[in-house]
C-alpha cells in the first residue's frame, strides 16, 4: 500500500477530511480495517471476515457523533485524560505535566514478509513529539495477527507512561460471552465462562515472575453467544507475557464493547526519557467464525511455526527420576534408572531438582544450595558427565534441571550477595519454598542466570534437554538497584531481562530441547515460550485431573508443546495413565526399577505404541475436540494430519455410566471421500479389542457423520483409535 504523510501536523485534521486512507490488516480469512475520522483519529470500521469487509467505506465522523462519552467508541488506540472517559490504551503524563493524551493519524506502512505482512500505523499526539507505533504481523495461512505498540518519547523532557495496553480492539453486538482460565498451585486452567453486561471486567494477574498460575493471559470472547466448539463467531487472544497482565474489557453503550490488553499498568509506571522508545509485548488473535475449534487449530499451526522452537521436531519420550528419588539419589542410583529408562523404551532421562551445592549448603532439601550451581560432591563425586556419557552409552539422552532466577539464604551465592534479592527495605524476607527471587533487573544477576546454565551445560557435554523451574512469584517487589524513581521498573524489567537470558541460552544451544515451568504452569504463555519447545502444565499429574486441564490449555497450545507424564499421582490404572499422557507429549516419573510385571508390560506397550503409532499425529496433527470434560461421563478428541492420511482418537471414561457403549463419538477432520481402516491401539497387554469396527474399514464421511461406538462404560476405561487412509 503506497505510504504518504497526511498533512503537516497543524492540518491533520483538515488532510485527513479531504483524502482519508483505508489501511487493511489481512490475512487469508479475516480483516481488521482501520480509517482516520475527519478529525485525524484513527477509527476501527471493521474486524470480520475479509470478504466483508467494506470495500469504499465513509469516513468516520468527529467525536461529537462517533460517541466520544462511550468508552467503547470506536477509537483504534485512545489516550488518557481527554475527551475519552473508558479505560485508555495509553496515558502519559507529558514533561510539563499535561495528562492528556490526544493521538492522530500520521502515516502508515505494510512491508511484505514471507508468512505475511508487517505493517506500521504511526500516531502521534496533537501537539506534543509524543509518537505510537501501532504494529500488525499478519500470518496469512494460519489467520493469526500478533499486535504490539512502540511507544516513543521524541519531546526533550522525560515523559512518564500510565498506561501501555498492547492492543485496543472494539466490538459491536450485546451478546458477548467472556471465557477465561484460572486456578491455583496443582489446579491449573479452570475455565469460567459469563455473559458480559454494562460495565468492566477486569482479567489481572500480579504475581511477577509467576504471571499464569493463578489467573491465565488468555481468553475466548463469544460474539453473539457463548462459546461453541464448532460453530459461531469466536475472537481468541493471547498475551505473550510472563509477568503481570490485564485484559480489560469494557461495556459501555449498549452494543459496544471494548477490549485491551497488555502488561498491567498497576505499580509498573514507566519514565520514559527524551528519544527513548518503550515496546510492549505482543497480543495474538484470530477470529473465527466456525468455533473455538477452528480458532485452536489456526493457534496449533502458528505456534508450531513462529511461536515456540519445535520447528518441526518430534519431542522425546522422557523419564524423570524425581517421583522415583526425590532428593535422594547418588550416581549409581542415577545411572541404574537410566538403564531402566532405556529398558522401558525411554528416549530421554531428565535429571531433576537436587543434583548440585555442597557443604553445609547441599541440595539436600528445598532449604538450601539455590544459586550454588555445582554439581553436589557427595552425591555425584565426578559431577554430571558420567551420567550423560552412561545415559549415551544405554542409547539414551540426557536432561538436567535448573532454577536459575532463585536462590537459598543458605547458599554461598546469597551469602556473597545478599542485595541480589528482591525485597523493600526495612522488611522481613518473604519466602516461598524456602527460596527468594533474585532481581533479574540487575545485570549481575541476569549473567549469574546465563551463567549457571551454561557453566552446567558446558560440563556436561552432550546434554541435550533443559528443565527450567521457577517456584516462587514476588512479594516485596522491590529492587535496590533501581533508583528511589524507578521503583515502579521492576516488574517490567524483570521480565525483560528474563527473556533475555532466554534468547541467549537459545542462541548459544541451538539444538537443546528446553521445557519451561513455573511451579506448575506459571509461565505457559507466548512471551517465555518464544524460547522453547514445551511447557510443564501443572504439578498435579493425576490423569482424571489432566484431561480437563489439558483440555483447557488445548485452546491456545498445541499437544506438542504440552509435558504430559504418566506418574502415580491419583493410584489410577495404568493403561488409563498412558491413554490420556498419550495425547500430549508423552513423559514420565517413574522407577521402572520397581514396577510390577503388569504396570511394566503396559508402560513399555504404551511407550512403544506412541513412538511408532501416535507422535506424528498427536504432535503435528489438527486437533478436534469432540466431548468436553464436565458435558458427560466421557471425554474425547482427536488429531488428524494435514494431509488427512491418518488420524488417532483418544476417548476417556471418567465415570460410570452403563449407557455410555451405545453412543457414539464422531470424530472430526477426516477425508469425506477416503476409506480409513480402524484399529484401537495399546489395548491392554493380555486383552483384545472389543472394538466392534476393530480392523474394519468406513468412509471418513460415515465415520464423521455416524459415528463410531467405543466399548467403554466403567470409571477409568479408556480407548485409543487409529484410523489410516487407505
Amino acid at each position: 500500500m503506497t505510504n504518504r504523510i497526511l498533512a503537516p501536523l497543524l492540518l491533520i485534521a483538515a488532510a485527513a477530511a479531504a483524502d482519508a486512507e483505508v489501511i487493511r490488516i489481512a490475512t487469508r480469512s479475516i480483516e481488521l480495517t482501520y480509517m482516520p475520522d475527519e478529525n485525524g483519529e484513527l477509527i476501527q470500521i471493521h474486524f470480520g471476515l475479509r470478504d466483508q469487509a467494506p470495500q469504499s467505506p465513509e469516513q468516520p465522523k468527529g467525536p461529537d457523533s462517533a460517541g466520544y462519552g462511550d468508552p467503547t467508541a470506536g477509537s483504534a488506540y485512545p489516550g488518557g485524560g481527554s475527551v475519552f472517559v473508558g479505560k485508555p490504551a495509553v496515558s502519559v503524563r507529558h514533561a510539563d505535566g499535561n495528562t492528556s493524551t490526544v493521538l492522530h493519524y500520521l502515516r502508515h506502512e505494510t512491508t511484505p514478509e514471507e508468512s505475511g505482512s508487517l505493517t506500521r500505523i504511526e500516531l502521534k499526539d496533537a501537539h506534543y513529539p509524543f509518537h505510537v507505533d501501532l504494529m500488525f504481523r499478519t500470518r496469512e495461512q494460519e489467520d493469526i495477527i500478533e499486535q504490539w505498540s512502540v511507544i516513543r518519547n521524541g519531546s526533550d523532557g522525560e515523559i512518564l507512561l500510565r498506561d501501555f495496553a498492547s492492543a485496543s480492539l472494539t466490538f459491536q453486538g450485546d451478546e458477548n460471552w467472556l471465557t477465561h482460565f484460572h486456578g491455583s498451585w496443582a489446579n491449573e486452567m479452570n475455565i469460567a465462562e459469563s455473559r458480559l453486561t454494562a460495565g468492566t471486567k477486569l482479567i489481572e494477574n500480579r504475581y511477577g515472575t509467576m504471571g499464569n498460575l493463578y489467573v491465565a493471559p488468555h481468553f475466548l470472547l463469544g460474539l453473539g453467544g457463548p462459546v461453541r466448539e464448532n460453530e459461531g463467531t469466536v475472537l481468541l487472544g493471547s498475551l505473550a507475557w510472563s509477568g503481570n497482565f490485564a485484559l480489560n474489557f469494557e461495556v459501555g453503550l449498549p452494543g459496544r464493547l471494548r477490549v485491551n490488553a497488555g502488561i498491567h499498568p498497576e505499580s509498573s509506571e514507566r519514565h520514559l526519557p527524551p528519544g527513548e522508545t518503550f515496546t510492549t509485548p505482543r497480543f495474538i488473535y484470530t477470529l473465527s467464525t466456525r468455533g473455538a475449534g477452528e480458532g485452536s487449530r489456526r493457534f496449533h499451526r502458528w505456534a508450531r511455526k513462529y511461536g515456540t522452537r519445535i520447528n518441526g521436531k518430534p519431542q522425546f519420550v522422557l523419564n524423570n527420576n524425581w517421583e522415583a528419588t526425590g532428593f535422594d539419589f547418588d550416581e549409581a542410583k542415577i545411572l541404574d534408572i537410566i538403564q531402566a529408562s532405556k529398558d522401558l523404551g525411554a528416549e530421554l532421562f531428565l535429571l531433576d531438582d537436587g543434583w548440585f551445592a555442597n557443604g553445609e549448603n547441599a541440595r539436600i532439601n528445598d532449604k538450601a544450595g539455590l544459586g550454588d550451581w555445582e554439581p553436589n560432591r557427595e552425591r555425584l563425586p565426578n559431577g554430571l558427565k558420567p551420567l550423560v556419557d552412561g545415559a549415551k552409552s544405554t542409547g539414551i539422552e540426557f536432561g538436567i534441571w535448573v532454577e536459575p532466577e532463585m536462590v537459598n539464604v543458605k547458599s554461598e551465592l546469597y551469602t556473597n550477595h545478599p542485595d541480589w534479592i528482591v525485597t523493600q527495605p526495612h522488611r522481613p524476607l518473604s519466602f516461598r519454598r524456602n527460596q527468594l527471587v533474585l532481581d533479574m533487573s540487575r545485570p549481575e544477576v541476569r549473567e549469574h542466570a546465563f551463567r549457571c546454565i551454561d557453566e552446567t551445560l558446558k560440563s556436561a557435554p552432550g546434554t541435550v534437554y533443559l528443565k527450567w523451574d521457577s517456584n516462587s512469584y514476588m512479594t516485596h517487589p522491590g529492587s535496590s538497584h533501581l533508583g528511589p524513581d524507578r521503583q515502579s521498573h521492576l516488574y517490567v524489567d524483570f521480565i525483560h531481562n528474563l527473556y533475555q537470558v532466554m534468547e541467549r541460552v537459545a542462541e548459544a544451544y541451538p539444538d537443546l530441547t528446553v521445557m519451561i515451568c513455573s511451579g506448575g504452569g506459571g509461565r505457559v504463555d507466548y512471551g517465555s515460550l518464544a524460547w522453547f519447545q514445551q511447557f510443564w502444565p501443572s504439578d498435579n499429574t493425576d490423569p482424571l485431573r489432566r484431561i480437563p486441564m489439558q483440555h483447557a490449555y488445548s485452546y491456545f497450545f498445541p499437544a506438542a508443546t504440552i509435558s504430559s507424564h504418566v506418574t502415580h499421582a491419583g493410584q489410577r490404572p495404568p493403561k488409563f495413565a498412558f491413554d490420556v499422557a498419550m495425547s500430549g507429549r508423552l513423559g514420565m516419573d517413574l522407577d521402572p526399577r520397581k514396577m510390577p510385571e503388569e504396570e511394566l508390560a503396559t508402560s513399555k506397550q504404551g511407550i512403544e505404541v506412541y513412538k511408532t503409532h501416535l507422535r506424528d499425529v498427536v504432535q503435528f496433527g489438527d486437533l478436534y475436540r469432540l466431548e468436553a470434560p464436565g458435558s458427560g461421563p466421557r471425554s474425547s478428541l482427536n488429531y488428524v494430519l494435514e494431509d488427512r492420511s491418518k488420524a488417532a482418537l483418544f476417548a476417556w471414561q471418567t465415570a460410570d455410566d452403563e449407557s455410555a457403549a451405545a453412543r457414539t463419538v464422531k470424530p472430526g477432520g477426516l477425508d469425506p471421500e477416503r476409506r480409513y481402516r480402524i484399529e484401537e491401539v495399546n489395548v491392554k497387554p493380555g486383552d483384545t479389542s472389543k472394538l466392534e469396527l476393530h480392523e474394519q474399514s468406513r468412509s471418513g464421511r460415515e465415520l464423521m457423520e455416524e459415528g463410531i461406538k467405543l466399548p467403554l462404560a466403567r470409571q477409568f476405561d479408556s480407548a485409543v483409535l487409529l484410523f489410516t487412509a487407505h
